[in-house]
C-alpha cells in the first residue's frame, strides 16, 4: 500500500502542535587513520562539524518539511545552545512557529555524535533530566492552553529530558479534550497511565516491551502486547518494528501490516521523530490512522538512508512512491522537471552532493550498467535524463526507440543507485542541466570534457566531470543487431 499525490498534498493542511524535549544534534565528522598512542582509541581528524535540530524540534522540522504547520513547545536553558537551536529552527523553515519556554541555569539537552569513515564511534550527552521547576511547568502549560484551539493535532514527543512532568502531561491531555483535538504521542515512559487520553501511540518495538511486560517478536506477540498498551491508554498504536517495518493495532479492528520501505540504511537516528511526525501530520491532514502509517512508512525509509538527523519532504514522497511519474503500469517512472528540481535543492540543503548523467538507454546492457555503477559512486544523489521517444528517433533513426520512453523510464528508475528519472525532448540535455545546476556531471570517458554538454556550467559552480570507464564492445546498436541476426548465424 502506499499513498497518493493527493493525499501527499493533503498534508499541507495540517497544523500541529509539537510538546515535548527539545535537543540540539550535534555532529561531528571526520578521517579515521589510526589509533591513538595514548589509548586504544581511534583518532578522528575533523572535517565537518554541523548542528541540527533533535528531539521535539526534530519532530517539528519534520512536519514542516512534509508541508505542514508546526508549533513547538519545549524547554532550553539560557545558554549558547538555546540560540543555535533557535536559529537553526529558523533557518530550517518559516513553517515552524517556536513557544520555547527557558529555565536559567539548566542546560539545553545537546547530543553529539563523533563519526568516522561514515560511522558512529562515540556519542556524547549533556543535558540534566531531571524534572523541570514549577514555574517552568506554568508556562510550559500555559503556552499549551493558549496554542492548543489553534491546531489540529497535538504531538507529544517524549523523550524522558524532564520536560514532560505529569503535571504537565496531565495539562497536554486536558488541553487536548478541551479543544476537540486528537493526541499522538511518541512515548518514553515506561508506565503508560499517564499517556491515557492519547487517541494514537508511537512506540518502537523496545518502548512496548518495556511498558507492558510482554515479548514483541511475531506478528502474534506484538498484537498481544498492543492490547495491554491499549487497555491502559485507550490509544491505537502504530508499531515500529525496524526490519519488519510497521504494524496499525487498534481495538476491535485486524491489525495492519506494512513492509519496510527503506532501500539502504545508513543512520536510524532521528526516524522514529519522522514516524511520529507523518502520522500527526496526516491526521491533522483529516487523512486515516491507515493512510497516515503509509505515509510515515515511506518518509521513514528516505530519512534513513541519510546521514544524521534527516527530514523528508513531499517531493521525496512523491519521487519514491512514483505519483505523477509515466511509469508503465502505476511503476515508478519519469518525475516531471520541476519535482526534480525541488528534489534536487533539498538534497543540496541536505549537504548530499547530486550527480547528473544522460542519454537514451534503450535496451538497459552492460555498459549502461557499469556507467551508473560508476555515476552513483561519484555523487550522494543520482539523477539520471532520458531522451524522449521523439528525440531518440532525431538520434538514431525512425526505428529507434525499441522500447518506449515509459517502458524505459520504469526501468532506470528500478535500478539500484538512481535516485530520480527525467525524460528530455531537447536536442541536448543543456536547459535540464541549467535548471537542475548538479553537482557532478557524468558522461562516458568517449567523449572527451569539451565535447561533455553542461560542462562549463557544473565546473563553474565549482563542480566536477566525471568520464566514466566503458565497457568493450558493449552499444545498443550491436544488441539489436545481434538479436537480428539468424539463429545459426
Amino acid at each position: 500500500m502506499s499513498p497518493t499525490q493527493d493525499q501527499i498534498a493533503q498534508l499541507a493542511r495540517g497544523r500541529v502542535l509539537v510538546v515535548g524535549d527539545v535537543m540540539v544534534d550535534h555532529y561531528v565528522s571526520g578521517r579515521v587513520s589510526r589509533v591513538s598512542d595514548e589509548a586504544p582509541v581511534p583518532i578522528i581528524q575533523v572535517m565537518d562539524e554541523r548542528w541540527t535540530a533533535g528531539g521535539a524540534a526534530n519532530v517539528a522540522a519534520n512536519v514542516a518539511a512534509l508541508g505542514g504547520k508546526a508549533l513547538l513547545v519545549g524547554v532550553t536553558g539560557a545558554d549558547s545552545a538555546a540560540s543555535t537551536l533557535a536559529g537553526t529552527l529558523s533557518n530550517l523553515s518559516r513553517a515552524i512557529e517556536t513557544h520555547l519556554v527557558t529555565e536559567p541555569g539548566r542546560p539545553t539537552t545537546i547530543k553529539t555524535r563523533y563519526m568516522g569513515s561514515q560511522h558512529q564511534i562515540v556519542r556524547v550527552d549533556r543535558e540534566n533530566p531531571g524534572a523541570i521547576e514549577r514555574a517552568t511547568e506554568d508556562r510550559l502549560i500555559a503556552a499549551v492552553d493558549l496554542l492548543a484551539g489553534d491546531c489540529d493535532v497535538i504531538m507529544i514527543s517524549d523523550y524522558a529530558k524532564g520536560a514532560l512532568t505529569d503535571r504537565v502531561l496531565a495539562a497536554i491531555m486536558a488541553a487536548g479534550q478541551k479543544a476537540r483535538v486528537p493526541i499522538v504521542v511518541d512515548p518514553k515512559r515506561n508506565d503508560w497511565s499517564a499517556y491515557r487520553g492519547a487517541s494514537i501511540m508511537t512506540p518502537n518495538r523496545k518502548e512496548l516491551q518495556l511498558a507492558t511486560h510482554a515479548t514483541c517478536g511475531s506478528d502474534a506477540e506484538c498484537r498481544v502486547a498492543s492490547d495491554i498498551a491499549i487497555a491502559t491508554t485507550g490509544a491505537a498504536i502504530l508499531l515500529t518494528r525496524s526490519e519488519h517495518g510497521m504494524s496499525l493495532f487498534r481495538q476491535d479492528a485486524a491489525p495492519v501490516h506494512l513492509a519496510a520501505k527503506a532501500r539502504e540504511v545508513f543512520d536510524v537516528s532521528g526516524a522514529g521523530d519522522t514516524v511520529a511526525a507523518a502520522v500527526a501530520l496526516g491526521v491533522a491532514a483529516g487523512l486515516s490512522p491507515e493512510t497516515a502509517m503509509q505515509i510515515a512508512n515511506v518518509a521513514a525509509g528516505i530519512v534513513v538512508a541519510k546521514r544524521g538527523t534527516a527530514t523528508a519532504t513531499p517531493a521525496e514522497l512523491l519521487a519514491e512512491i512514483g505519483a505523477g511519474r509515466s511509469g508503465l503500469g502505476g511503476a515508478p517512472g519519469a518525475l516531471p522537471l520541476a519535482e526534480a528540481k525541488r528534489l534536487r535543492e533539498t538534497w543540496g540543503r541536505e549537504g548530499l552532493s547530486v550527480g547528473f548523467t544522460n542519454g537514451c538507454f534503450d535496451i538497459l546492457h552492460a555498459g549502461h550498467i557499469s556507467l551508473l555503477r560508476q555515476a552513483a559512486a561519484a555523487c550522494d544523489r543520482l539523477i539520471v535524463a532520458l531522451n524522449t521517444d521523439a528525440s531518440v528517433q532525431v538520434l538514431k533513426g525512425p526505428e529507434r526507440p525499441v522500447q518506449a520512453e515509459d517502458v524505459r523510464a520504469a526501468v532506470m528508475a528500478a535500478v539500484k543507485g538512481v535516485d530520480a528519472v527525467i525524460l528530455f525532448g531537447e536536442a541536448t540535455p543543456l536547459e535540464t542541466i541549467t535548471e537542475l545546476q548538479p553537482d557532478v556531471l557524468i558522461k562516458g570517458a568517449d567523449y572527451s570534457e569539451d565535447q561533455i554538454v553542461g560542462a562549463d556550467i557544473v565546473r563553474g559552480r565549482g563542480g566536477r566531470i566525471v568520464r566514466a570507464t566503458l565497457v568493450d564492445g558493449q552499444s545498443t546498436t550491436k544488441v539489436i543487431e545481434k538479436s537480428r541476426r539468424p539463429a545459426n548465424s
